[in-house]
């Protein structure tokens, strides 16, 4: 009994620091790079899309260009790759590592993304690509884009965050001067400002607007991260730690 008591106490110091708050996301990342469901649900997304548009093109009598806007990171780029980086750090999210991934502009492509913004080019479709990058992301961003043929990949519809996560006020620009048809994206508030968190029952809201998803609204799936965590912590400034063991306290159990 002793020696496994000994062997006990030897690694769990060991035991202890390898599970870090951060890899609480390891299964999320692993599942987004490496399994076929994720391919299929990323699909399914933009088989839905191109179905739907062709309806509302049928359906389409405005007099503006028709556009479709969709936001980016694990919309159409897959960032799993720097989740990986920040697990194997110890960390969930650095904002100086985030500017040196962006940076790169190596980001792959979301599954079924390009092959669905062309195929709406080929229906004089615009895109505008509307994202809560930093402005300093831009080039890098344009860039990252445009080495895998994205339409529209340019200064014209690129639209980055000025301060705000809230996409509305771009939306609303568009707006003014095309038909909007479609929104691609991976976090609720990429559709309507109603989905904008502060405070709101976003459950509630999404069953308000059912008939908008897989129509008007396409959803891509995205574990790793997103707004719908913020509800779940309390106070200010939480370390990873703190946030860890609120993310377990919040789980429904028997």
């Amino acid at each position: 009994m002793r020696k496994y008591l000994f062997f006990a106490l030897i690694f769990t110091p060991f035991l202890i620091k390898a599970q870090s708050p951060a890899r609480d996301y390891t299964n999320a990342v692993l599942w987004q790079q490496t399994s076929g469901e994720y391919r299929a649900l990323c699909f399914q997304a933009y088989n839905f899309a191109r179905l739907s548009l062709k309806e509302a093109l049928w359906a389409d009598t405005s007099r503006k260009p028709n556009c479709i806007i969709v936001d980016i990171d694990e919309t159409v780029l897959d960032n799993s790759p720097f989740q990986g980086h920040e697990i194997k750090k110890g960390l969930s999210f650095d904002a100086k590592d985030w500017t040196e991934w962006t940076s790169l502009a190596k980001a792959d492509t979301v599954p079924g993304a390009l092959s669905f913004l062309k195929f709406a080019a080929t229906k004089n479709i615009e895109t505008f690509y509307l994202s809560n990058r930093d402005e300093k992301d831009y080039s890098a961003t344009l860039k990252n884009l445009k080495a895998f043929g994205f339409p529209f990949a340019d200064e014209a519809h690129l639209l980055v965050s000025k301060g705000t996560s809230d996409k509305e006020s771009r939306r609303q620009k568009i707006a003014q001067t095309h038909d909007i048809l479609m929104l691609c994206g991976d976090n609720l508030s990429d559709f309507a400002n109603v989905f904008y968190r502060e405070g709101k029952d976003t459950n509630k809201q999404v069953a308000n607007s059912q008939a908008l998803f897989g129509t008007k609204f396409i959803v891509l799936p995205n574990p790793m991260y997103g707004d719908w965590e913020k509800p779940l912590y309390q106070g200010e400034k939480l370390n990873d730690k703190q946030k860890a063991t609120q993310r377990s306290e919040r789980l429904k159990s028997y």
